[in-house]
């Protein structure tokens, strides 16, 4: 939850509450949680954040509309405005709903709708150009990258009540797996079993983690 909240952080300022940006962040992470295969030999926080980061941008997209359009004048309106720029360099002029329908490979009265549509959209792309002088420099290159050592010391202090409650093997093994980013096989050498006993440890364990995770303080003990 300490990696969510911070990238939750990371897309503040963007018209949405924050507290709602923290629970799609939490939505992300528990999607992160069910999908993840520590077999598959990557940091859990490497994985988290891509699906988390990925939950957070969608519900941005979805909620940039003061007015809800159908998804898909909001696909048709995003992709108009690239076909714009595009005519517009081309001809050297503003293009004509026609000349717009067929470049896009839809009908005049859907572009009408679209661009209509397009007057409740209140979120600039992370793609676009701020256009303020900054060298074409878009808002998404402006974005801070994440700072991984303070999401793992706020992930570590949040998951440390948690971790007590395992047993000894079980937290070692987690600890030397997501906070010190050992291998399965370094992890198994380490402490004298087989990778597959260190396989079974760490999905027993996240299991664990998950289920206390979604018990409230006042019931957990």
């Amino acid at each position: 939850m300490g990696l969510a909240s911070y990238l939750a952080r990371r897309f503040a300022n963007r018209g949405q509450p924050l507290d709602d940006l923290v629970q799609v962040a939490a939505l992300g992470l528990l999607k992160a949680v069910d999908r993840f295969d520590p077999g598959l030999g990557i940091e859990f926080s490497t994985y988290a954040t891509t699906t988390i980061v990925g939950e957070l941008k969608r519900h941005l997209r979805d909620k940039g509309w003061a007015v809800r359009a159908p998804r898909r004048m909001q696909e048709l309106y995003l992709n108009l405005s690239q076909v714009i720029d595009i005519l517009g360099q081309e001809l050297g002029r503003s293009p004509t709903i026609a000349e717009l329908a067929q470049e896009a490979g839809a009908s005049e009265e859907d572009v009408l709708e679209a661009l209509e549509a397009g007057q409740a959209y209140r979120f600039a792309s992370l793609d676009a150009p701020k256009g303020d002088g900054d060298n074409g420099e878009s808002l998404g290159e402006r974005l801070g990258s994440e700072d991984t050592e303070l999401a793992r010391a706020e992930g570590r202090a949040t998951l440390d009540p948690l971790l007590q409650q395992l047993p000894t093997k079980q937290r070692h093994v987690v600890e030397l797996r997501f906070f010190e980013g050992l291998t399965q096989s370094e992890i198994a050498r380490r402490l004298g079993i087989s990778q597959m006993q260190v396989s079974r440890l760490l999905t027993r364990s996240v299991a664990q983690l998950r289920s206390l995770a979604k018990v409230p303080p006042s019931e957990s003990g």
